[in-house]
């Protein structure tokens, strides 16, 4: 079983110049596209079971076309899922991956109440937040009635960290930490193992605690003493494994988190899918 919990894919118009810009912003190429063709492709031909599909708009008149195109994805079933993506699939499909939108929101929406609202009454299991792409600090005090809002049935990924390491960072551990005190109910992922480039804070601040960690856009770039005293002190039960596609594909930080040595395969396969469905209540 395969799980990956961090995955992207934009509408077929948008979907070159997300990529690009996602390229230039982190300066790490990828020969993967952006449209959800694409990431269902590379879905099947990584094996996963199931994935989870984020969006982030950008600028508050995003956020309905966004939540509006995931929940379209969540109306799909699998029988059109195989019609619309596999039709000339060359091998028998015996499972198509089970896709799981998350939805998005925005600060300055004037109507981000009747969005959280319509994303719960579709049955949307999570929230996207990307900080430094939406121009939302951790730290803003405008965020306090949202995390109020969505504690008590959604699930937050929060992409963490920065290749620019400053204490000015909207997304640091340390915000985080902040946010999880003065919201206890608060369920969340934080991306990235807690923090892209802020691993040693990440350690400090969050490692522990009550919240989940996935492995995207880590396990290829983290020095591997940090993974090990992260994870150690984190437990494996709260790691989630994330691709954090079209930058990196599945099968490419699947391949490194099995070549963790002093991982047990039981600690392996929790994080791997176990983990990510008991949290989601996914059934494989």
């Amino acid at each position: 079983m395969l799980i990956d919990c961090h995955t992207h894919a934009f509408a077929d118009k948008i979907a070159a110049k997300a990529v690009e810009q996602l390229i230039t912003y982190y300066k790490m190429p990828t020969e993967f596209g952006g449209r959800l063709a694409d990431l269902m492709t590379v879905a099947d031909q990584a094996g996963l079971d199931a994935l989870v599909l984020l969006v982030a708009a950008t600028r508050p008149e995003q956020v309905k076309p966004a939540n509006d195109w995931a929940l379209s994805m969540l109306r799909m079933t699998p029988d059109q899922l195989r019609q619309d993506f596999f039709p000339c699939s060359t091998r028998a499909l015996t499972k198509v991956p089970q896709l799981i939108p998350f939805g998005t929101f925005h600060p300055n929406d004037p109507n981000w109440l009747e969005e959280i609202s319509r994303l719960r009454a579709a049955g949307i299991k999570g929230i996207k937040l990307h900080p430094e792409f939406q121009g939302i600090d951790l730290a803003d005090p405008r965020l306090d009635s949202f995390f109020e809002e969505v504690a008590p049935d959604f699930i937050l990924m929060i992409h963490m960290g920065d290749p620019l390491v400053s204490e000015a960072n909207f997304s640091t551990p340390r915000k985080l930490r902040h946010i999880l005190e003065q919201f206890p109910k608060l369920r969340a992922i934080a991306a990235h193992l807690g923090g892209y480039c802020f691993w040693e804070q990440s350690y400090q601040e969050l490692a522990g605690r009550e919240v989940y960690f996935d492995t995207s856009s880590a396990l290829a770039y983290i020095d591997p003493g940090m993974l090990r005293r992260l994870v150690s002190k984190h437990g494996t039960e709260r790691i989630l494994f994330g691709s954090d596609y079209p930058l990196r594909a599945p099968w490419q930080d699947l391949e490194l988190l099995e070549q963790i040595p002093w991982l047990t395969a039981k600690e392996k396969e929790a994080i791997s899918w176990r983990n990510c469905a008991r949290l989601l209540d996914i059934q494989l």
